[in-house]
């Protein structure tokens, strides 16, 4: 991939980024979903948010098919 596309792809994913970490307190199912994995006792909390992280990947599998597919 020439230097050009290489940053702006990168810029783009930078912005996307950007834009969840600035929303993503807005969506109070984020890492709530059935299927994630939340363990709390006294003094240790574990969470790990598993269908939450399978549907952002589907999203984005999806997208990068939309924009990548030859």
């Amino acid at each position: 991939m020439p230097l050009g596309k290489w940053l702006i792809v990168s810029g783009l994913i930078l912005v996307a980024v950007g834009v969840a970490l600035t929303f993503a307190p807005k969506l109070p199912w984020l890492g709530r979903l059935p299927g994630d994995i939340l363990i709390q006792r006294e003094r240790f909390t574990f969470s790990f948010p598993l269908t939450t992280c399978l549907i952002l990947s589907l999203l984005l599998t999806l997208v990068a098919n939309l924009f990548f597919h030859r």
